[in-house]
């Protein structure tokens, strides 16, 4: 008996083997010239822009499809200088009082430290939100499941979604992060999940010098 709810997949497209080979091949070399920046052009990116990689965000795979995310676009300046204060406030305490030896010794050939001027620099932050919940029309509760995989996955095909848009990104995720919900006027059953800083690279930009490990240790097939 056929789903009353349920539609035939007319979207889906079947490749030729050999265009199936290309296309992979495409896309992993697309990703590959991806880098996390840390220097930002404050050149303006068209909202637009942004717009349909947030859609492409939300066709993203969620645990029941409850979609647990929320995605806020900070473009304001004023707004940015309040993000930026409060997040080198707790990345002080972070630097000096907080990390181990160990943690910093790993953070040093990324060469950062408690100053974030890109939260200022970049035209578009945003601030992934994770909901613990949902809420219906009367307001009652509605139960959300697997938030961070969900959250995290959403995240990755934006990160590729912007990439793919010929912008760079970085992924800024301080600790703590809850003064993002005070800032932002985000309610308490959303939790921060990170900050994407969005826009073009500064003209200076530099990236460390970094590999990614080869298929044969990230991957086993059986």
């Amino acid at each position: 008996m056929t789903d009353p709810d349920s539609l035939p997949l007319a979207a889906y497209r079947e490749y030729p083997p050999e265009e199936m080979r290309r296309r992979a091949a495409d896309f992993y070399a697309g990703l590959g010239r991806r880098r996390t920046v840390r220097a930002f052009s404050d050149r303006p990116v068209p909202r637009k822009v942004i717009e349909d990689c947030l859609r492409a965000a939300g066709t993203a795979p969620s645990g029941a499809n409850m979609q647990p995310w929320h995605f806020c676009v900070v473009g304001d300046p004023a707004v940015k200088r309040q993000i930026r204060e409060a997040a080198e406030e707790v990345e002080r305490a972070f630097y000096e009082r907080r990390a181990s030896e160990e943690w910093l010794d790993a953070l040093a050939p990324l060469e950062t430290d408690a100053s974030k001027p890109f939260l200022e620099a970049a035209p578009y932050l945003i601030v992934i939100f994770g909901q613990r919940h949902g809420l219906d029309a009367k307001g009652n509760k509605v139960q959300h499941y697997y938030v961070s995989r969900s959250v995290g996955i959403a995240t990755g095909m934006l990160i590729a979604a912007v990439h793919n848009a010929g912008l760079v990104s970085l992924t800024y995720t301080p600790s703590p992060m809850n003064f993002l919900n005070e800032i932002l006027d985000r309610p308490q059953h959303e939790r921060p999940f990170l900050i994407l800083v969005v826009g073009y690279p500064a003209p200076d930009a530099r990236v460390p010098r970094i590999d990614k490990k080869p298929l044969d240790e990230i991957a086993t097939f059986i």
